[in-house]
């Protein structure tokens, strides 16, 4: 393979969205954990909950800021690299980047300050709403990328120039369709997930380590019960997702699938090693008719394949086809896992489930593996289009770049990343190592704030000031 400017761009997207989604996919769910907490604080008056706040609130705050700075070079990267395509669909993305600026981040700046130092200087109900507008603001963010990302997907409601420039006709058909409406709780969910495993392992490392075993329970438990509820639900809007994809990218579909010729009915390959020069499947196994019921609920379908499209319009079959089963693979072990762990957990029988605490606790990077698999099957499913049918991938990279000039860019990202994030993940497990440090109960006192609080062994905060 010829290392070209437009091979190492697309190198170093993969490699910036790569790290970059690791990070929303943990602070979108965190986001909401501290507002869960916040609201069974208020609930229940027990101090547990508030315990578990400020100690999740440190490394939200860690994860935050990394997400935030691996986030602002992609952006720098549709000049630089892919300028085409941001002259091209400037009328369309712009706008909706820009509605990310005006409504994600202006909560998120807005409340930040007060989820970091406001806890003692304002009512227990405003941090909460604090809580609950931070966690608002992630997920918009989320939802104005999904909408952007789903526009590049599948494109409508726009019209081209005669210099081949797109300008929005409906911005309800560009926001409000069915493709955002199944990607965006997709991806939400899959941020949610990603953070309840996050919680449950750590709460079982606890109990493996007899650490922090009270707070090790309660996250535990309730993280695998919430997780027992979101991944039936993440798998049936995954089915939704690949029913859009079935419909509206068969090229994809047929990837995904590994179905290189026509069928009917239709088999689904549950493994193989798809072979491109010689378009053909190795150590293949699967399962007759299952291909149609999964594509299109029937028993006797005809499902299209790969050789039904010219070759220039194929995309790369093997990272789709291996990316999804692995996503599958991680979703399903994920959903044995916080099952059988609920059904334990309601009759205490977890505490001694040793062989479930360390299955639990080596399951934290399963959210992830899960949200970057989806994504590749996702955006290398869609080559070789940048805008599916509109505008090729080559199309869309900056004229006149030169493989140096990516190169060397491409290695600048990679060492100031290693650099960053290896001391970003290194204090975010020191401070999973500490766990939750023992407060006083505060939960009645904070919700009046001009009531002294009394913290042991220094008195009460006026005879401190004093």
């Amino acid at each position: 393979m010829d290392l070209t400017p437009l091979i190492l761009s697309r190198i170093q997207f993969a490699f910036t969205i790569t790290f970059h989604i690791i990070f929303p996919a943990f602070t979108i769910g965190l986001a909401a954990w501290l507002t869960f907490l916040e609201a069974c604080g208020i609930v229940t008056g027990r101090p547990i909950y508030r315990r578990l706040s400020d100690f999740w609130l440190k490394i939200f705050a860690v994860a935050f800021g990394l997400g935030v700075v691996s986030g602002i070079v992609m952006a720098f990267q549709f000049g630089t690299n892919w300028s085409e395509l941001s002259r091209r669909t400037g009328p369309i993305q712009g706008p909706l980047l820009g509605y990310e600026s005006f409504t994600a981040f202006a909560l998120e700046a807005a409340f930040f300050g007060v989820l970091m130092f406001g806890r003692e200087r304002v009512p227990r109900s405003v941090y909460f709403l604090a809580c609950l507008m931070v966690c608002l603001g992630t997920c918009l963010s989320s939802f104005w990328i999904m909408v952007n990302n789903s526009w590049m997907q599948v494109p409508n409601g726009f019209a081209q120039t005669p210099d081949g420039v797109f300008v929005p006709t409906d911005w309800s058909a560009i926001i409000v369709n069915r493709v955002v409406w199944v990607r965006f709780p997709h991806m939400v969910l899959a941020a949610f997930v990603t953070s309840a495993f996050c919680i449950a392992a750590t709460g079982a490392w606890y109990m493996l380590r007899r650490h922090a075993v009270q707070e090790g329970r309660a996250m535990l438990t309730m993280a695998l019960r919430l997780a027992a509820i979101l991944v039936p639900v993440q798998i049936g809007f995954g089915h939704l997702v690949g029913d859009y994809v079935h419909d509206l990218q068969p090229a994809k579909f047929a990837a995904i699938e590994g179905r290189w010729h026509d069928e009917q009915p239709a088999s689904e390959v549950l493994i193989a090693w798809p072979d491109e020069r010689t378009e053909s499947n190795r150590f293949q196994i699967a399962v007759p008719y299952l291909g149609s019921l999964i594509g299109s609920m029937s028993l006797s379908s005809k499902e299209v394949g790969l050789k039904s499209f010219r070759p220039e319009d194929r995309p790369p079959v093997l990272i789709p086809f291996l990316a999804f089963r692995v996503m599958v693979g991680c979703g399903l072990v994920m959903l044995a896992i916080a099952w059988l762990g609920s059904w334990l957990s309601l009759s205490d029988r977890i505490v001694g489930a040793r062989i479930l605490l360390w299955a639990t606790f080596l399951s934290f990077p399963l959210g992830f593996v899960a949200t970057i698999t989806g994504w590749f099957t996702a955006e290398v499913g869609r080559q070789p289009w940048t805008v599916y049918g509109e505008i090729r991938t080559a199309d869309a990279v900056t004229p006149f770049l030169t493989t140096p000039q990516v190169a060397t860019s491409l290695a600048i990202f990679g060492s100031v990343y290693f650099l960053i994030f290896s001391f970003g993940v290194l204090y975010i497990y020191r401070l999973l190592k500490a766990g939750p440090i023992p407060t006083p109960d505060l939960g009645r006192q904070a919700t009046n704030p001009k009531r002294p609080l009394s913290i042991p062994g220094a008195g009460t905060t006026t005879e401190t000031a004093r």
